[in-house]
């Protein structure tokens, strides 16, 4: 996997620049090229590429003579021969808000290894909110076949723009734009589930750690919370308390959150980060939790189940999510379904210890 993004596109360079002598063969191995196969057969090397990939009509007598040359010259295709018979540049790229943290390492392993698997290299950009991030992402597209953007690393128009230079891109965690591709974990159904849990453990002052504004996922766990206690019966929380993503941004959102009077029956984090922050928190408040806060996140990050007490979150598929998000990549970029798809991938609530014993297990 490459993470360096002064790579240069891959592009047809003339013949002795690929170690390409005037007989077709490469001065660097000896092994016959493409423009050998295409000189024996009388065709262009995008023909023979053609043949080979299968992935286009080409007429039965030049398909005769392609397989001919193939096999008289005993040629063997590599993977830069026919990204350059293709003007294609055999990479893709996934674009991050930002690379820390165990959420965002999952994705990227999950596409990665889609995308060694098919043969293609990844180069990364991570935008951390630059200035600039509007002219990387589109420097990026142009030196690749295609482009995950995951988040709100750059706005809808942005998008448009890399969709208009007919570069496919799949998005990730974020609303569809038209002619893009999308791949999504289910937000809503969970977080619903995750307010009837705590309603039913007779919690009714619940609190939200979260930035919704800077996240599409936060958002809707935030919406579809708020509609469910509301649906209950419950007053939901006027907003979130609004944080980073992170155990140090969530460590200091709980702290101030816990100082209120009256103090809050839940604690509903964004992610499983912030929710190990405020497990902190509450610890150094003298706060114990679940008995006087119960505290929940989202994700099901390693950590999660390994805290004290462990955390009640929401699993969703990370790995799965890049794998899925390479593999519509792929399928766009080989001239797949023109028909984008959206796909939502199905998330689940685990119950652990930092919601406290459920009433009904105390009856049984």
């Amino acid at each position: 996997m490459s993470h360096s993004l002064g790579m240069k596109a891959l592009t047809p360079r003339e013949p002795d620049e690929q170690g390409e002598s005037a007989s077709g063969t490469d001065s660097r191995t000896g092994g016959v090229t493409i423009y050998a196969v295409a000189e024996r057969a009388g065709v262009s090397i995008a023909t023979v590429s053609r043949v080979l990939r299968g992935t286009a009509t080409v007429a039965p007598d030049t398909r005769r003579r392609v397989l001919a040359a193939v096999e008289d010259l005993r040629f063997t295709p590599s993977r830069l021969g026919r990204s350059l018979a293709e003007r294609r540049h055999a990479a893709s790229g996934i674009v991050f808000p930002d690379l820390s943290g165990p959420y965002f390492a999952e994705v990227v392993l999950g596409y990665e290894e889609v995308a060694a698997e098919i043969g293609r290299s990844v180069l990364i950009l991570a935008t951390h909110g630059r200035v600039g991030a509007r002219e990387m992402v589109l420097d990026l597209a142009s030196r690749v076949d295609g482009l995950v953007i995951l988040g709100r690393t750059v706005d809808d128009g942005v998008v448009r723009d890399v969709v208009a230079t007919g570069r496919p891109v799949v998005l990730m965690a974020r609303p569809p734009v038209d002619g893009a591709e999308v791949v999504n974990a289910d937000n809503t159904t969970s977080a619903a589930r995750l307010a009837e849990h705590l309603i039913d453990h007779g919690h009714r002052r619940v609190t939200f750690l979260g930035d919704e504004a800077s996240s599409p996922d936060t958002h809707e766990r935030w919406t579809a919370l708020c509609a469910a206690l509301r649906q209950a019966g419950v007053r939901p929380p006027t907003r979130p308390a609004r944080c980073a993503f992170d155990e140090e941004a969530g460590h200091a959102a709980a702290r101030r959150v816990l100082a209120r009077r009256p103090l809050p029956d839940a604690v509903v984090c964004a992610n499983d980060e912030i929710a190990l922050g405020a497990l902190l928190a509450a610890e150094e408040a003298g706060l114990s939790v679940p008995v006087d806060v119960a505290v929940t996140g989202w994700d099901d990050v390693m950590a999660s189940r390994y805290a004290r007490p462990s955390l009640t979150t929401v699993r969703q598929p990370m790995r799965e999510l890049g794998e899925r998000a390479a593999r519509r990549l792929h399928d766009r970029i080989e001239g797949g379904s023109p028909s984008p798809h959206h796909d939502v991938l199905p998330t689940r609530l685990v119950i652990r210890a930092s919601c406290g014993t459920h009433p009904q297990e105390e009856r049984r």
